[in-house]
């Protein structure tokens, strides 16, 4: 099972706690294929919205494929519907009608030749708990330079 990784959204990380992820797949064009294959993706500012038991990804930006001149193009911000089990997406719709949750996409990765998806169940936080995030983050950091020198003498 080779997964290569075409986009992260490391913004997603900061902004959200992620309680949950789910792997879903996603229905693109040919065009789209072949942008993802060339890592042109970029998932800032995406959200993953559910109407009527369907789940569909907003506002995920997929580059137009430059090589393919003949072709029609397809719109870069479209709307693209995702690919869940109707008992995931009942289990989501329920979350999400909790205060504070919030479908949003983590990375979009290829798995066995298949564009997938990875959708975070996420909860907002407020600017005290990003402030924690980054000096836990900045702590780990100095924790690991230290180790690292400590090996090296």
């Amino acid at each position: 099972m080779a997964i290569d990784i075409v986009t992260q959204n490391r913004k997603a990380f900061h902004d959200y706690f992620i309680e949950e992820t789910f792997e879903a797949g996603i229905m693109l064009t040919g065009t789209e294929v072949k942008s993802l294959r060339a890592g042109k993706a970029n998932l800032k500012d995406s959200y993953a919205r559910i109407k009527d038991g369907e789940i569909f990804l907003l506002n995920t930006h997929i580059s137009p494929y430059t090589q393919a001149d003949g072709f029609k193009q397809h719109d870069p911000e479209r709307t693209r519907k995702l690919l869940l089990h109707k008992k995931e997406i009942l289990k989501l719709l329920g979350k999400t009608r909790e205060k504070g949750y919030t479908l949003v996409p983590t990375k979009i990765y290829f798995k066995d030749g298949k564009a997938k998806v990875e959708i975070g169940l996420a909860k907002g936080k407020t600017s005290y708990d990003k402030r924690d995030s980054i000096k836990a983050r900045d702590v780990k950091r100095e924790i690991e330079k230290t180790m690292r020198n400590r090996s090296k003498q």
